[in-house]
């Protein structure tokens, strides 16, 4: 089995606190092993982005965190506690936004909280702020099919951050909208990771959209799936979001995980 390797594109000497553990994870659906012995760390208050060829496990490995699979064998800790099945300190937010189709915009950013037993009074005041937040007021009545992709899924963020999880999981969550949505929404995405201090796990299929939102982008073999790499590109964080393309470390890593991963495509 390869050796993992772990590329930190400018040395950072801080002490790493991890508000997510991985550690022997292995998944198989029956004859299809999908996940074997991975192991992975995610930084507290940071980005990481799980990136891989189709079919690696991404996805698998996002549910089990989620507490919504359980692995084979190993386990997740989330702030220290073993995962045995969702919890609050956990939100996903799904690839097909996963709105209810028969509720306003309000009310879907306000589901999480009603399932928690959260007032009315209380859960509409947090979801309009989110609403707003989210730049949806005006749309608090509209219903899903009434507005754009865009606007889904941001409903579907706005969901997600209500309910005040620290650990916020990712499936994709930009891949149904078009290139310009898609752009927006990740300097979005960054400015969301510096203000709301939370737990960010981001699976992606663009090595493109991992380097520029990450703080550490994971690396996965192809199925049955483990950590080849990991990489922490550091001298361009604190840039203009605007600047970030155009850096020399940003075009060299997307270039080195192009290399990584090329062989695997078909």
């Amino acid at each position: 089995m390869p050796q993992t390797k772990e590329v930190i594109a400018t040395p950072d000497t801080r002490e790493i606190d991890y508000a997510v553990r991985a550690r022997g994870i292995s998944k198989s659906f029956g004859d299809v092993e999908a996940l074997r012995n991975l192991s992975l760390d995610f930084p507290r208050g940071q980005l990481t982005s799980v990136l891989g060829p189709s079919g690696c496990g991404k996805t698998t490995l996002l549910k089990i965190i989620a507490g919504l699979l359980a692995p084979t064998s190993g386990e997740v800790e989330v702030n220290g506690k073993p995962v045995t099945g969702p919890g609050p300190d956990r939100a996903f937010v799904f690839q097909d936004f996963a709105l209810l189709p028969w509720a306003s915009t309000l009310r879907n950013v306000a589901f999480g909280l009603e399932l928690r037993g959260v007032a009315k009074s209380e859960r509409e005041s947090i979801a309009e702020k989110y609403i707003r937040d989210f730049g949806l007021t005006g749309f608090e009545n509209s219903y899903p099919h009434e507005l754009s992709g865009g606007m889904r899924q941001r409903v579907g963020l706005a969901r997600a951050l209500s309910v005040d999880a620290q650990v916020l999981l990712m499936d994709e969550p930009f891949s149904a909208v078009d290139e310009q949505t898609r752009r927006k929404f990740q300097e979005d995405l960054l400015s969301l990771v510096q203000q709301e201090n939370k737990t960010f796990i981001f699976v992606t299929h663009s090595i493109e959209e991992a380097v520029y939102v990450s703080d550490q982008v994971a690396i996965l073999l192809p199925r049955p799936s483990r950590v080849s790499e990991i990489i922490r590109p550091t001298s361009f964080r604190n840039k203009g979001t605007d600047s970030i393309r155009r850096d020399p470390e940003y075009l060299d890593i997307v270039d080195k995980i192009w290399e990584s991963l090329r062989s695997y495509v078909e």
